[in-house]
């Protein structure tokens, strides 16, 4: 690796569909394509990392900590994780971001010397659901001193890992390749789609969208969430007029949340079907 040689990626173990919304939020351009079945690849267009742009501000943070950020804010809104590398002409390495789990992390300097904590990459195998023994013993030899091993070469054993869960990164987007290099070989991928910040309430209707496509969907919109909520309406109103009659406070305000529900339910979905209809 040399100077100019700063990268980084952004691996989703979730097709481009799904990565799509959230990766909106992040407020930031950049190209999403597929990495295989089961993956998808972000490539940021620019480059908000400290070093990247000599006439840039003073604020910038390394490589690893904006990655870090990103790759943290796209799993605490998904069920899957986000696997973030980096490489700059110190050293490589990558975090790893499940849920509101804890990030995992592993630091190589440039000649391949490990400096992270062996845990990091245990946790790593079962966090990605990978062979406890085959998987682990080829991550535990990226931990050990490699005088053939350059930080460029460690992250892409750890690549080769991860191609038996289906990883696949197009030609051209690995370890070692500058910022331009990697978005200019995503730029021309088949299927590659541009996520830029388009506003507030582009980013709401997005995080909408999100919710709406996981699992709890069919339960905040669509047939199945009308009828909960006509049935809300349904029984909360005479338990409400019960509750009154007896001077019953606590089956008045049963009543009335399950009303409140219904009502905001029904409001919900004709407020969804007026917004798409623009």
């Amino acid at each position: 690796m040399n100077a100019t040689s700063t990268g980084a990626l952004l691996l989703c173990r979730a097709d481009p569909e799904t990565v799509r919304p959230l990766a909106h939020l992040l407020r930031e351009q950049m190209l999403l394509t597929r990495a295989g079945e089961e993956w998808s690849v972000l490539v940021p267009e620019g480059k908000p990392w400290r070093g990247a742009d000599p006439s840039g501000g003073g604020d910038a943070e390394p490589v690893d900590r904006v990655l870090g950020g990103w790759a943290t804010a796209l799993a605490v809104g998904s069920s899957w994780p986000v696997l973030a590398l980096w490489w700059d002409a110190d050293r490589a390495g990558y975090t790893l971001a499940a849920g509101f789990r804890r990030t995992v992390g592993y630091v190589w300097l440039t000649d391949g010397t490990p400096v992270g904590e062996d845990e990091a990459m245990r946790t790593f195998a079962a966090r990605l659901g990978l062979d406890p023994v085959l998987d682990l013993q080829a991550l535990e030899e990226l931990t050990r001193p490699d005088p053939e091993s350059d930080a460029e070469a460690r992250l892409r054993g750890l690549l080769a890992v991860l191609t038996r869960t289906g990883l696949t990164l197009p030609t051209g987007l690995g370890p070692g390749e500058s910022a331009d290099r990697l978005r200019s070989v995503a730029a021309v991928q088949r299927g590659v789609e541009r996520v830029e910040w388009a506003g507030w309430r582009d980013a709401v209707r997005v995080e909408l969208d999100a919710v709406e496509s996981s699992g709890l969907g069919p339960w905040v919109r669509g047939p199945r969430a009308r009828a909960i909520a006509a049935a809300q309406l349904a029984a909360g109103l005479p338990l409400l007029l019960w509750g009154a009659r007896r001077r019953s406070g606590g089956w008045a305000a049963a009543g009335a949340v399950l009303l409140a529900q219904g009502a905001l339910g029904l409001a919900y979905h004709r407020a969804r079907a007026a917004t798409e209809s623009r």
